[in-house]
């Protein structure tokens, strides 16, 4: 991002270092020629400028030559120097460059964040989901058109850039990152994405999308945690709709709307309470409780229990697969947690 910002720099500072430059020229010619320091300096603004102004003194034939001369090499300067300016405002440049600032200085503290690298079809419906979730989103895009449409969303994170320069995933704090998604459209940029996210934190977890048959093992190879084919992924759920219409709408509903009705929610046991760790779900009466539904767990082997017994106990290195609203799922949270709980 420094080097874009640098970049969107670069012309302002040309424009203003040729005005300085051709203003001391002026200064210097028209103290040598007489001048008071006060007198060169406006002679040389009005002439700069080509106001039209009388001059202050009546010149000599040299003094004539030196202001002609002047006047050749700072009409482009000072023009450029509007149309520069210009562009800086009309166009927004310096609010962007503002705004770039202002947006890096975010980035360098960020934490526990998840990179989302390209912010096209895939990208933008899994930022939509995380933000959902409340969880901290960095956009890697190199579209400088999709960069500008971000820029207008407040609070969105961005690097305007490459996700397959390994330099640009450094400064996307990787090394402090929760997770990486790389949803480039050429499974080749996808597969660096991962071997260079991987070698910069090895205990990242990264999600890959796949296009072309085959290239799920070698992403996996390269080490991402999970591939996602969205092609295979859809072709699969149009058949379902045929087959089994209902079970697909029913499981969309809950999984894919953003509802505030109904939710499904992984929670961890890691914080749950003394008094009730090694209890069935029985015993904790969650149903009654909270009214939430526990509809799987995983265990500490990473295996999974599909719909759990109320004799299951429930362990710290558990967690739950919850479905309920909102506000279930919140007083879950509570009834669980070691925080706030005085239950025996």
């Amino acid at each position: 991002m420094a080097k874009n910002l640098h970049r969107e720099l670069r012309p302002a500072y040309t424009a203003l270092g040729l005005l300085i430059f051709i203003s001391l020229v002026g200064l210097v010619g028209y103290v040598v020629l007489g001048f008071t320091p006060v007198e060169a300096f406006y002679q040389t603004i009005i002439t700069i400028a080509t106001v039209g102004f009388k001059e202050v003194h009546p010149l000599s034939n040299t003094g004539m030559i030196f202001t002609a001369i002047l006047i050749i090499f700072s009409f482009g300067i000072f023009a450029y120097a509007v149309s520069t300016l210009t562009r800086y405002i009309v166009e927004g440049v310096y609010r962007n460059t503002l705004k770039d600032r202002k947006v890096k200085r975010k980035i360098d503290r960020l934490t526990g964040h998840v990179i989302v690298c390209g912010y096209g079809r895939n990208g933008k419906q899994a930022v939509a989901e995380l933000l959902d979730h409340n969880v901290p989103v960095l956009v890697v895009e190199k579209s400088p058109e999709i960069i500008q449409g971000i820029r207008e969303l407040d609070e969105m994170l961005y690097i305007e850039g490459d996700a397959v320069d390994e330099e640009l995933l450094g400064q996307c704090r990787i090394e402090h990152a929760r997770a990486l998604i790389s949803t480039l459209p050429v499974d080749a940029d996808n597969l660096f994405v991962v071997l260079s996210a991987r070698e910069l934190n090895p205990g990242l977890t990264i999600i890959s999308r796949a296009s072309l048959d085959h290239s799920d093992v070698k992403l996996k190879r390269a080490g991402a945690t999970n591939v996602i084919m969205p092609d295979k992924i859809g072709g699969k759920r149009m058949a379902k709709l045929v087959a089994q219409p209902d079970i697909v709408e029913f499981i969309d509903y809950i999984m894919l709307q953003s509802s505030e009705n109904i939710v499904l929610e992984e929670i961890s046991c890691e914080n749950i309470a003394t008094c009730f760790s090694g209890k069935s779900i029985r015993e904790l009466d969650i149903r009654n409780e909270t009214s939430a539904n526990i509809i799987g767990m995983k265990r500490e082997d990473n295996s999974y229990l599909i719909n759990p017994l109320p004799e299951t106990l429930l362990m710290p290195t558990d967690k739950l697969f919850v479905l309920g609203t909102r506000r279930q799922i919140e007083s879950l949270k509570q009834l669980i947690s070691t925080e706030d709980n005085s239950r025996q």
